[in-house]
């Protein structure tokens, strides 16, 4: 049996709509192990949430087509596999944590009920005295005070950061190997994003679970992955180690994500970067590569060919032309460097030392 948990093979994920077939995941190849935190980012409409909802098989079909591909967990494909196959592995073996977790609470039921039932559901031969004692064991875990009388009271009694630690209560129930979190710190300030962020580094050390962490904010990914998954119109243009990404960046789609991160050590006059123009539309896919109308350093192959994944080191692959032997040289911006760096010098203020840009 493979070491990875999970092992995802040109998975391709279709939608029919009114105005043709939009191709909204074009290919993704990934796979994560046991205890393993993988990063998917990218902007809205990459494909990021349709990937994450593809694994756990909640894209309805139709409109959704599992076009091609596997998805393979634990040696198991769960693409053929049917609704009632599934229901046993959704929440038992594989759970998710979504954005807003006021859509995820039943807000009639009170938080231990809903913490119980997951338990009860999954875990047989548990009685209700012993998943009511582990409901309150979760809800401590998650780091909420006085678990006892939290335990009966309503969603609309917790604020959004204690919400959504009785979501990541309610998604480690059943004990999962894998936790899929679908950008779940967006609709928390900034202060509750690092508490939660936090919480998720200490269920992975504790428990040893794998985690897909789903996000647009690249601050997130610094702080928790593994590895990462850069994806740009259905397709991961970047793959690596968290350091490779972050320290030795090689497609410009990464580079205009770093660069356009805000940084509170800025100088305010230092206007922000962008990445002018917007994603194509996947009903009519661009030929050669799709970030090559946004990309400043485009050549005339990116508008004719597809890049394929070119390897950088053993970890680390990139899909872009400009890694091909006859490319020109073309340095990681200024700009971008110098945020990069910055984030290099807060982690050797914190004691750890990761080395220069580009190693």
């Amino acid at each position: 049996m493979s070491e990875n948990l999970l092992e995802v093979k040109n998975l391709k994920i279709n939608f029919k709509t009114y105005a043709g077939i939009v191709q909204a995941v074009r290919g993704v190849n990934f796979e994560v192990k046991q205890g393993e935190t993988l990063c998917i980012v990218g902007e809205s409409g990459s494909g990021k949430s349709v990937t994450s909802n593809a694994l756990m098989k909640l894209i309805p079909q139709p409109p959704g087509i599992y076009a091609e591909g596997q998805i393979l967990f634990d040696g198991r494909d769960l693409v053929p596999m049917t609704e009632k196959e599934m229901t046993k592995i959704r929440g038992n073996e594989i759970a998710m944590i979504f954005q807003d977790p006021m859509t995820a609470l039943n807000p009639t039921m009170r938080i231990g009920k809903q913490i119980m039932e997951v338990i009860l559901k999954h875990k047989k031969n548990t009685s209700k005295a012993e998943a009511k004692k582990r409901a309150i064991e979760l809800i401590d875990q998650v780091g909420i005070p006085f678990p006892e009388q939290r335990f009966k009271q309503y969603p609309h009694e917790f604020s959004g950061g204690m919400r959504q630690r009785i979501v990541i209560a309610i998604a480690l129930a059943a004990e999962p190997k894998l936790l899929i979190a679908d950008e779940p710190t967006t609709a928390l300030d900034v202060t509750i994003q690092a508490q939660i962020i936090e919480l998720m580094k200490e269920i992975q050390r504790t428990s040893n679970t794998a985690i897909i962490f789903i996000t647009h904010d690249l601050g997130v990914v610094a702080n928790i992955a593994d590895r990462v998954a850069v994806m740009y119109a259905g397709q991961i243009v970047e793959y690596g180690t968290a350091n490779e990404i972050f320290y030795n960046p090689k497609h410009p789609y990464t580079w205009g994500l770093l660069g356009s991160m805000p940084d509170l050590d800025n100088n305010a006059d230092e206007l922000l970067r962008t990445i002018p123009g917007s994603p194509p539309d996947l009903i009519h896919p661009p030929v050669g590569d799709a970030f090559a109308a946004r990309n400043e350093f485009a050549m005339q192959i990116d508008y004719e060919q597809d890049p394929p994944m070119f390897q950088v080191s053993d970890s680390h692959f990139a899909k872009t032309w400009l890694l091909h032997p006859d490319a020109p040289h073309v340095p990681v911006p200024e700009a971008v460097l110098k945020r990069i760096e910055g984030y290099i010098q807060k982690n050797k203020e914190a004691g750890i030392d990761l080395g220069k840009v580009g190693e």
